[in-house]
């Protein structure tokens, strides 16, 4: 559907009629619920921004502009608190995670999607049974395990205590199994037939070729485990080994909530984030565009 809008005047300079202009309203619309929604998404974080830049006196004013922007809570955060120690923390737990998840998942649903083995579809199904199952469950057997097994005791077990629950997934089995599905079994048959191991056509062939998919994957497991809360605040007993998330929560207290290195805290806990997604992205697009080439 098209609007013809008219013209000031019809006739150009030579005397030709000019070519009446023409509004796509479908594409219009479409640019507009696009607008409202990046304003929507956007909005939060400015504001988030804009308030780690207000003093004290600034934050209960309800101003969306800082009247006197400072950098005093970004200071406070970064040189009286844990913070660098906190955000280590969170980029080693979600790293290794992501790492472990990305490895291990696209190797079992390689598995499952390319070989053929009595119960394989019931594994399979098993596997997507415990999405089913909530996290606040797992808590106490994870906790007595881990309580059982003496991990705080040590560094490394202390991390790996905080890690375990993420090292693998099941939607990460998921997905990378509908995405090995979509790989042509001939393919994979040619390396064989050229002497390449098995373990050779899935590092060298296979993985390349569903490489949106790990993108993907990356991100959610990231992000993920960037966030996590409720599991590294039960099972974290020493202050050292506390991630950003269970760290920023110390400054809301009884004393009262410090909104302004919330703010700050939060501000710089976003950039791993946008790194992460930076990396990522172009693997996503090709593997939309490759997706529709398909079709």
């Amino acid at each position: 559907m098209t609007t013809t809008l008219p013209t000031p005047d019809a006739r150009d300079s030579a005397g030709n009629p000019r070519p009446r202009r023409r509004v796509n309203t479908p594409l219009l619309l479409a640019y507009l619920v696009l607008t409202v929604g990046i304003v929507v998404t956007l909005f939060p974080f400015m504001w988030m921004l804009l308030t780690s830049l207000k003093g004290f006196q600034e934050l209960f004013n309800l101003s969306f502009l800082p009247q006197a922007p400072t950098l005093d809570n970004y200071r406070q955060v970064l040189l009286e608190t844990r913070f660098i120690q906190w955000f280590a923390n969170s980029l080693l737990v979600a790293g290794v995670t992501t790492a472990s998840v990305l490895f291990f998942d696209s190797m079992v649903g390689y598995t499952l999607a390319k070989f053929d083995f009595p119960g394989k579809n019931l594994i399979f199904i098993l596997i997507l049974s415990t999405l089913m199952i909530p996290t606040e469950m797992l808590v106490i057997p994870w906790f007595v395990g881990v309580s059982d097994l003496q991990l705080s005791r040590s560094v490394p077990g202390a991390y790996f205590s905080i890690m375990f629950p993420g090292l693998m997934s099941a939607f990460g089995v998921f997905l990378m199994r509908q995405f090995f599905e979509t790989l042509p079994d001939d393919l994979l048959e040619a390396a064989r037939i050229d002497g390449m191991s098995e373990f050779g056509i899935f590092w060298r062939i296979a993985l390349p070729l569903v490489r949106p998919a790990l993108a993907s994957l990356a991100i959610f497991t990231f992000l993920g485990n960037w966030n996590a809360f409720l599991w590294p605040l039960i099972v974290i007993q020493k202050p050292e080994f506390r991630t950003l998330p269970v760290g920023t929560a110390l400054f809301n207290g009884e004393a009262g909530t410090q909104w302004g290195l919330i703010m700050a805290a939060s501000s710089l806990a976003v950039i791993p984030v946008l790194i992460v997604f930076a990396i990522f992205q172009k693997q996503i697009i090709e593997g939309i565009v490759l997706t529709g080439m398909k079709g």
